[in-house]
This record gives C-alpha cells, structure tokens and sequence, in this order.
C-alpha cells in the first residue's frame, strides 16, 4: 500500500495524544500521581494539540474533505466511524478534566472523568486498528497482532512524553519511568511478533483461487488491465524492496526502542537533573521517530490482493 504521509502522521500523533491522555486519567483517578498542577495543565494541552493536530491531518487523505463529517454516521458497520465518533466523544472527558483540576476536585465525578478519558482514549486507538485489522483483503493488516501493535506503540510514546513533563514541571518519579520502560519493551516485542506473523504467513490467495479455475489448470494473465497507472495501482500496488524493509525494520527497533531503553535507564542513573532530563527528551524522540518509520513499514510492506490481477 502506498505509504500516505497524511495518514502516517495522523496514526502516530493522534496515537502519541490518546496515549498521553490514557496515561493522565488513570494517574488523576488513582491518586498515583499528582497531576492538577502545571504538569496536569500542560500534559492535558499536549494531549489535546497531538490530537487535534493528528485528527485534522487526516483530513488531507481525504478526496473531499469537507464531507468528512458523513463518515459519522455509519458507526454500525464501520470502524472508520467508529473511531471518528469516539474521537469526538472523548473531548468531553477531556474538558471534565481539566474543569476537575480547576475546581480542585479530586472525587467523585472528577474520579469517573479520569477513568472514562482513559478508557475513550484506548477505545479510539483500538478502533483506528480494527479499520485496518478487519480488512482481509490486506493479510499483513488482517492479523492478531495489529490492534496490540497500536495500543502498545501509542502507550508508549504517551508515557515517554510523560515522562519528559513530569520530569521538567514535576518531582521525578521512579514510577512514570518504569512505566514507560515497560511499556516500551511491550511495544517492541508486540511489532517483532507481528513482523514474524506476517513474514510466515502463507498467501491467503492466488490467481487461481480469485478465479476459482485452479482446477483447470496454471492459471496466467493474458493481458495486464490496463496499459497506464491507475489509481489502485499506485495505492495498493506500492511495494518497498526486501533489502529497503529490513533495514528500515532495524532502524525501527534501534531508533523506536533501543535507544529509547537506554536513554531512560542512562536518565535513572544520572546524578545531574539536566542530564536526566536531556535523556529523558531523546527517549522521548526516538521513541516518536521510530514509531514514524514502524508506521511507514506497516502501510509500505502491506499488499492488496487485487495486485494479483495487475
């Protein structure tokens, strides 16, 4: 599939904002961290322009963008919808909590905001997954391992964020560093999994199952379709060279979560709290450009199964 930058950015900052969003409503309804000072104003800011920004991006992939406002309506039948109506509903959440924080509520229905921006940020990032996961079409997509895959990529660069704020306009916590070790460490082994499913996947169809003449016998195109690039093929028919996706798969793991590790346990050991927090900042980076490139690769290495007739 062809790699569309509107819809890579899209996945990664909108997932970045719905992770940190997660992150700062269970950390205000659990009470493990205060977060309804600065930190909790500038993390809830963060959350809402990666959002924002991610959700308007996604706009521009869109051949008429101002109808997008339809797609809402099939929610019954479409994830697509789905994920464009969770992403609505989550602003209210969004705005309880930052009301909770300015009334200095910390009970009550401000406990329930906390929960529900949290579970209406993870339900929106499982919903951008399953329009790709339900999609059988596309059996790099059609796997088990795309809906973790998301939810761990978009946890992970929302604590690493998270990171960085507490550390700047926070006391440190040993707690948010572990937590976004861990959920690193999940993310990484969540996409070596999936790049394993889909390197061992046999093919789900072939020119003679499509046809249903494989009895007959090799089943052979005559003629290609069409003697110009069409539209399909250039969406569906982009291909990235073996030699270009395995170092582009190795750049991911260095970059998205090696470096990101290394950097945060170099940040737990550091004696000067500027140092700390210049780790801190790289982990964060890194972690964002790698989930960049992961997300380049999924679009990239995909194929639809209509490429077997062109």
């Amino acid at each position: 599939m062809h790699p569309a930058l509107s819809v890579i950015v899209f996945t990664t900052t909108s997932g970045a904002g719905y992770g940190l969003l997660a992150w700062l409503g269970l950390a205000h309804a659990s009470g493990l961290l205060a977060v309804d000072g600065p930190l909790g104003w500038i993390a809830l800011a963060l959350s809402f322009v990666l959002i924002t920004a991610g959700l308007l991006t996604s706009t521009f992939h869109l051949g008429h963008p101002e109808r997008a406002w339809r797609a809402l309506s099939q929610w019954r039948s479409s994830w697509l919808s789905r994920e464009g109506v969770l992403a609505v509903v989550t602003y209210a959440p969004m705005v309880a909590l930052a009301a909770a924080w300015w009334t200095r509520d910390s009970g009550g229905w401000s406990v329930a905001a906390g929960y529900l921006a949290a579970l209406l940020a993870i339900a929106t990032v499982a919903s951008t997954a399953m329009i790709y996961a339900s999609l059988p079409t596309i059996p790099q997509w059609a796997t088990g391992w795309t809906l973790p895959v998301y939810l761990t990529l978009a946890a992970m660069t929302g604590a690493l964020w998270l990171a960085v704020l507490v550390h700047f306009f926070a006391a440190p916590s040993v707690l948010v560093y572990d937590i976004a070790m861990a959920t690193v460490i999940a993310a990484g082994l969540a996409k070596l999994a999936y790049w394993r499913a889909i390197d061992r996947r046999p093919a789900t169809s072939d020119r003679a199952s499509a046809t249903g003449l494989g009895d007959l016998g090799t089943v052979r195109v005559l003629e290609q379709p069409t003697t110009s690039q069409t539209f399909v093929m250039r969406e569906m028919g982009f291909q990235v060279a073996r030699k270009h996706s395995d170092r582009l798969r190795k750049v991911t793991l260095v970059v998205g979560f090696l470096l990101p590790l290394i950097a945060l346990a170099a940040a737990l050991a550091a004696d000067h709290a500027l140092l700390g927090g210049g780790l801190i900042v790289l982990a964060a980076i890194a972690g964002s450009l790698g989930t960049f490139t992961e997300r380049w690769l999924f679009f990239a290495e995909a194929k639809h199964v209509s490429m077997l007739y062109h």
